[in-house]
């Protein structure tokens, strides 16, 4: 009977195959088992390799399955060309890595294989139902008496085989290259202590373009243009496009938040009324596909980690209760709190996510839009089409460098094809689209990259040296109203009045927080955990402006609980660095090898020979 549920799930077997290795590496391989497969022509080289036209198409192909998995709504043009440059990325990868595996000897032993496969099933394994117990978590015993059976089917094992000779020697690899990653205590500690540790502060900021009059600061012409000498690389700007547009916003309408407002109260009452297993409709109702396979366990989390109104829930409702649907960004949630620390300020929640959506004939309605201003487009101007749909227009400016555009978002398509298809001055574009909008684009004027003049960018500089002298100027006076508040002579709301500026605070807050007034990660931030309880601290510059503050009030981080939480927080940061020692070395092996990449080129050119061929067919068109 299990051969036989698995025989059910042959897509989620033979995916196993284009997988190499999990783990801490982030990379997918779509070549042959080789790494190493060519045929199809040539798109580049990676060092002495050849990268294939197969091997690049193989890749695309299983990013292309594996991102269209994860999401219902069709993968868009703008992924699309996302997915372009991961394989890319991940052809690249590979052979470095096979050149780095071949460089070092490292093999893989048939026991080695053997025992894996044993006791390290793949992850799809781990998630696929019919090795899981009734509690939905995965059951290694069930695995394992599967492989007992797999004889059966001969080529399943094959490609078992295949999956842990390509895993096992890049898992050594990873040892090799993070070996010696490990966090002391102290370290842990003080993380901890950054996000734990909290104070609260009253503050002065003072502006020091207000304080200082501009008739006090003289900056000559001869020290403008010194400034431009020495940094006339700061004022080389890319080519840009100045472009009229107009969209259509894909986000859901009222009667789709409607709907899913009240597909969330029916999941809710058929827990409620109806008895049914909270767990059991996660796995199939829950929008949220990496907590339903869990039955919609988020795990433990501490204030200030989620959104506020999910949160608020989840610390005020009852041990055991159901929520009402609680919205958030993500959509409505089905909250039950399964555990709760209130020393801790910990708690342990499951969910159920009704995300908002369009629904069937919204979005068709909105596909027939698209279609239709698209198709108007081409026998009419853009705003001509705009205006029949009543769609607003707007001009706006995409540099080579930045493709981005207000109320749009990202506006990558439309920034190749103003740079590379180049289709010139008041061409139209087709349709565009990213994950929020369909988007549509004319083409007003453009301009070539180049660097700003002397002449272009004077005021600039000016008004930068000017900013800079009377930061240095007040920030001289600051230090003597310092010496004041140490010395007790005048108080900070005193000083305050005394100079005309408003008496703020702040808190409590942590060294990671964003502070209004103080920023994040900023010197004042920085101060106010230097300074004991009652004790002024600054000035320092925080946001342009000359910060001074006293501590109101600390509280200390708990070291009960860090130790109670030590050796999870230890596996997160390990990871962490490993990741990140991982990412830095495959940056190294990247710079330190020559990597040519013609897929531009290729592809321009078989586009071309493919018109032609059409061209030359009698009686086609």
């Amino acid at each position: 009977m299990l051969m036989r549920q698995m025989r059910q799930n042959t897509k989620i077997i033979m995916l196993v195959t284009a997988l190499a290795f999990v783990a801490l590496m982030v990379f997918e391989w779509g070549m042959d088992m080789s790494g190493r497969s060519g045929g199809g022509g040539s798109l580049g080289r990676v060092g002495g390799t050849t990268v294939s036209v197969q091997q690049y198409q193989n890749t695309v192909r299983n990013l292309y399955n594996q991102i269209q998995a994860s999401q219902e709504e069709p993968i868009s043009s703008q992924q699309n060309n996302e997915i372009d440059d991961m394989a890319w990325d991940q052809v690249v990868n590979q052979i470095l890595v096979q050149d780095e595996l071949d460089r070092r000897g490292i093999r893989v032993t048939d026991d080695e294989v053997r025992r894996a496969a044993r006791v390290s099933p793949p992850p799809e394994f781990q998630q696929d139902p019919a090795f899981q117990n009734e509690q939905g978590q995965f059951d290694l015993g069930l695995y394992q008496q599967f492989i007992g059976q797999a004889g059966q089917d001969p080529q399943f094992l094959l490609q078992l085989e295949q999956y842990y000779r390509q895993l096992l020697p890049r898992n050594k690899l990873i040892r090799q290259v993070t070996a010696g990653v490990f966090v002391t205590d102290e370290e842990l500690w003080q993380r901890y202590v950054d996000r734990n540790e909290r104070v609260e502060a009253t503050f002065i900021a003072v502006d020091p373009e207000m304080r200082v009059p501009d008739t006090e600061i003289e900056v000559t012409p001869a020290e403008v243009e010194q400034y431009y000498d020495e940094n006339e690389e700061d004022f080389e700007v890319p080519a840009t496009a100045n472009i009229r547009y107009t969209f259509i916003s894909k986000a859901p309408t009222a009667a789709d938040s409607a709907a899913a407002l009240e597909q969330a109260r029916e999941i809710r009452q058929r827990i409620v009324d109806g008895g049914e297993d909270f767990a059991e409709l996660a796995r199939s109702e829950s929008g949220d596909q990496a907590s339903a396979q869990a039955g919609g366990d988020l795990g433990a989390f501490m204030r200030n980690q989620l959104e506020p109104a999910f949160e608020e829930a989840a610390f005020s409702l009852p041990i055991g209760d159901v929520s009402e649907p609680v919205q958030t960004s993500s959509g409505y949630h089905i909250i039950e709190v399964t555990e709760r620390n209130e020393e801790q300020e910990q708690v342990r929640v499951r969910h159920i996510l009704v995300p908002i959506e369009r629904g069937g004939e919204s979005e068709v309605r909105l596909l027939t839009r698209a279609d239709s201003l698209e198709t108007l487009a081409e026998d009419s101007s853009m705003e001509e089409a705009a205006a029949a749909f009543g769609l607003e227009v707007r001009e706006g400016e995409i540099d080579e460098e930045v493709a981005s555009l207000p109320l749009v978002g990202r506006a990558d398509e439309a920034q190749d094809w103003i740079f590379t298809d180049q289709e010139g001055l008041g061409a139209t574009s087709p349709l565009f689209e990213n994950s929020d909008v369909f988007y549509m684009i004319e083409l007003l004027d453009e301009s070539p990259a180049r660097t700003l003049t002397l002449e272009e960018v004077s005021g600039e500089i000016e008004a930068q040296l000017r900013r800079e002298r009377k930061t240095a100027r007040t920030m001289e006076v600051a230090q003597e109203w310092a010496e004041r508040l140490r010395s007790g002579t005048a108080s900070l709301e005193e000083l305050a009045e005394e100079i005309g500026v408003a008496v703020q605070t702040a808190g409590p807050f942590s060294r990671m927080d964003f502070v209004p007034g103080l920023g994040q990660a900023s010197p004042a931030v920085g101060v106010a955990f230097g300074v004991p309880v009652g004790e002024v601290g600054g000035p320092v510059v925080a946001q342009d402006r000359i910060v001074l503050l006293r501590v109101d009030e600390k509280t200390e981080a708990s070291r009960e609980a860090w130790e109670q939480q030590k050796e999870v927080q230890r596996g997160q940061l390990t990871n962490e660095i490993q990741q990140a020692r991982l990412d830095q070395w495959i940056e190294g092996l990247r710079a330190e090898t020559r990597i040519v990449d013609n897929r531009a080129e290729y592809f321009r050119a078989a586009e071309e020979q493919a018109e032609q061929g059409f061209q030359q067919m009698p009686g086609l068109f």
